[in-house]
This record gives structure tokens, sequence and C-alpha cells, in this order.
């Protein structure tokens, strides 16, 4: 039965004055559009099947990204892997960084460059440079830094998947900045608020 049934149903079958069912069904109404429908932070598991474009993407503050949490950790309650889409446009990149989980990114359109440095030293270190286009997949290392940059013309689009989310990740100024200066950035960004929501219901 749909809620708008249900709802019918409940003041049809109520004994309360007619302001009160008024009241009652404005805040049921108000319940679903702001729990079930609008807010970003409402969906409890997965369904089976979805179209792709009525996910909710945003840049979440960094110039040039798209950014669409296709099944996450935080939001639908995976646990051992996560998948985003994302796009750039010309220019945009990532930032510096690196985490504790693996990452392999398969490249839907366009064409960018993914720089790679090692963990061994004290810093990055210069990157190792790998050109990306379309039909390529590549995997980051636990641990190494990278960055993966919009050097193309046109949209570079990306399908990733992490595993052991939600990610904690550390970021760099740039390749020559300690590994122990790397500022940790956890929840990230697009997890920010439902990572906040779902530790306040706990409290």
């Amino acid at each position: 039965m749909k809620h708008r049934d249900m709802i019918l149903l409940w003041v049809g079958s109520s004994s309360s004055s007619q302001i009160a069912a008024i009241f009652s069904v404005t805040l049921l109404l108000f319940y679903f559009s702001e729990s079930t429908i609008g807010a970003p932070c409402s969906i409890n598991g997965l369904p089976m099947v979805r179209n792709i474009s009525e996910i909710p993407q945003d840049s979440y503050g960094i110039p040039g990204l798209t950014h669409m949490t296709v099944a996450g950790s935080v939001l639908h309650g995976m646990k051992e892997v996560e998948i985003w889409l994302q796009t750039f446009a010309p220019g945009a990149a990532t930032p510096i960084h690196r985490h504790s989980c693996e990452e392999v990114f398969v490249v839907l359109k366009g064409s960018g460059t993914l720089y790679l440095a090692e963990t061994h030293g004290t810093f990055p270190g210069s990157p190792v440079e790998f050109p990306i286009s379309a039909n390529s997949t590549f995997h980051i290392p636990i641990n190494d830094p990278h960055q993966v940059k919009n050097t193309g013309h046109e949209d570079l689009q990306v399908l990733v998947i992490i595993s052991r989310p939600p990610i904690k990740i550390f970021t760099y100024d740039d390749w020559f900045m300690p590994h122990t200066a790397a500022r940790l950035k956890f929840p990230f960004y697009w997890d920010e608020q439902c990572f906040q929501e779902s530790h306040k219901d706990e409290l």
C-alpha cells in the first residue's frame, strides 16, 4: 500500500477533530518529503535497480568536479566496497592524496594523467606520469600518493571502486610535503553530512 493510501485511510478512521487530522497529515507529508524523498541521507540500503540519472551529484566545493556516490558506505550501508562516478572538467584534478584502501579506476570517456608516487621515503617525491584515456583501467596501490588530472580538452569521466569504506584520505600540498605532515580528511566531503547525521542519531 502506498504512503498516501495509508495516510488517507488513517484520517478516515480517526475520531479526532478535523483540525487535528489536517495537522497530522501535514506532519506525515512533511516527514515523507524530507526524510524519504528529498534528504540526501535518506536511503537505507540500495534498491535492486536504479536509474543513474536520478542519483544526486555535486562538486562538494572542488572546482571542476562532479561526484556521484553510486553505492556508498555512509549513504547506503555498503560494507566491503564503494563505487563513485566522477567527471572532471578540463584542468580539474583530485588533490594529491593517499589512503589505506585499494582503488580501481575505469575511464569511461575523455583523457588525462595519473600521477603516482611511492611511500618508501619521507615524502612522495616526483611522481611517475601515466597517460589515461577512454577504456583505460588502473589501480592505486595502498598508501601510494597519487593524483588524477584531466589534461585533455574534454570532460574526463571515471568509475571508481574503493575497498574498506568509508574512505580516510590524507592530502598533500605538493609532492615534497612530508608524509607526517599530510592532513587527514575524514569524513571526506561527500560523506560529511550523512556521517554527522548517522552519528548524531546514535547519541
